[in-house]
């Protein structure tokens, strides 16, 4: 085993991938371009933890998934959750379900494949 070996199989995930989501609030329609990190090391813990119980399974799924184009994060579970801040409180629902829908199609997740 060798990370050029590694590579080549493509263990590796690699950069995010750039997609669309978009979701309904109130009445207003919305959209936004996000970057989707393919699953990999920083959900394995993410699963962990929340197997664990020291996070919120659904809101580690999406802080180690979206990511900005570097593939920095771009919230914690915290954020997600709203404690990071009681006044902005938690991740609208119907984003919080556009999201996790683009982690599934970029992952292919309840896809069989031929």
């Amino acid at each position: 085993m060798s990370i050029a070996g590694l590579a080549q199989a493509g263990a590796f995930t690699g950069r995010p991938v750039e997609r669309e989501v978009q979701w309904r609030q109130g009445d207003e329609d919305l959209s936004a371009t996000v970057f989707v990190r393919p699953l990999g090391f920083q959900s394995a813990i993410s699963d962990v933890l929340s197997a664990s119980g020291r996070i919120d399974s659904v809101a580690g799924r999406i802080a180690a998934s979206i990511c900005d184009a570097d593939g920095n994060p771009v919230f914690t579970v915290a954020d997600i959750t709203g404690t990071a801040n009681e006044q902005r409180g938690a991740l609208d629902g119907a984003l919080t379900v556009a999201l996790l829908s683009v982690i599934a199609e970029v992952n292919q997740l309840g896809k069989a494949t031929s």
